[in-house]
């Protein structure tokens, strides 16, 4: 009931278009979303509650076959479609769990980080692999370090609600991204669920939506079916001129 009601909050902000609870939206009118104090303290109170746990134990959490089975990688890959050519940047890419699938897709892969530890591990990870087509990046908590029309793709996977100044981060990351380009957002629903971090640390949908806006982005194509706890938003711009 929580997850339908949640759901038809969602309804009110993306018009629904197909099947599997796809939806797609343009951009008519100026966002009007006011962020409140709680909101902009999320990525503080998710990085701190992120820190209890070694990195040790967090690659344990990540790597393990209990994220496998919430996450399913394979339908998300496919969700993504063709990834041979495109350069996809995967921002919180921790300890490369979906930036090593994306490189076995064909994709050049940028794995992007704030930790000095997990780009360490990745690092091992890469050279033990013999994987030609993934660098790591270290990035700065306010930046996504991209050059300007860098990236194809930016895919973030359970890090959007440890992002501070959310629209202006974005803007960044728009700037950073090729004018045929999206940005693929994938976190937990904003309700109780087994898995993911407390309730008061994730972003809701509509938020996620609306912050976006103030990005920049104009085009959404929103997806609550494909995965059991996390919904997935695919956003773009129009072409620069």
């Amino acid at each position: 009931m929580k997850k339908i009601a949640f759901l038809l909050t969602i309804a009110l902000m993306v018009s629904c278009n197909g099947k599997n609870g796809n939806s797609e939206t343009s951009q008519a009118e100026e966002p009007t979303h006011k962020h409140s104090q709680e909101e902009a303290s999320e990525h503080g109170t998710a990085n701190a509650h992120m820190r209890q746990s070694s990195v040790e134990d967090l690659i344990r959490r990540f790597e393990s076959p209990e994220r496998d089975a919430y996450q399913q990688p394979h339908k998300v890959l496919e969700y993504l479609g063709d990834l041979k050519g495109k350069t996809v940047m995967d921002i919180g890419a921790g300890s490369g769990y979906f930036s090593v699938k994306l490189a076995e897709q064909g994709a050049t892969v940028i794995a992007a980080d704030v930790d000095d530890e997990f780009q360490e591990f990745l690092q091992r990870r890469i050279q033990e692999n013999e994987l030609s087509n993934i660098e790591t990046r270290k990035i700065p908590y306010d930046a996504p370090g991209l050059s300007k029309e860098e990236v194809d793709m930016v895919l973030m996977v359970n890090s959007y609600h440890h992002i501070e100044n959310r629209p202006q981060y974005f803007a960044k990351v728009r700037e950073g991204t090729k004018p045929s380009g999206e940005l693929v957002v994938i976190d937990y629903f904003k309700f109780e669920i087994p898995v993911g971090p407390p309730v008061n640390h994730k972003v809701s949908m509509d938020v996620v939506v609306n912050e976006l806006k103030e990005a920049g982005y104009t085009t959404f194509d929103v997806n609550v079916d494909l995965l059991e706890y996390q919904f997935l938003i695919r956003a773009r711009f129009p072409e620069r001129k």
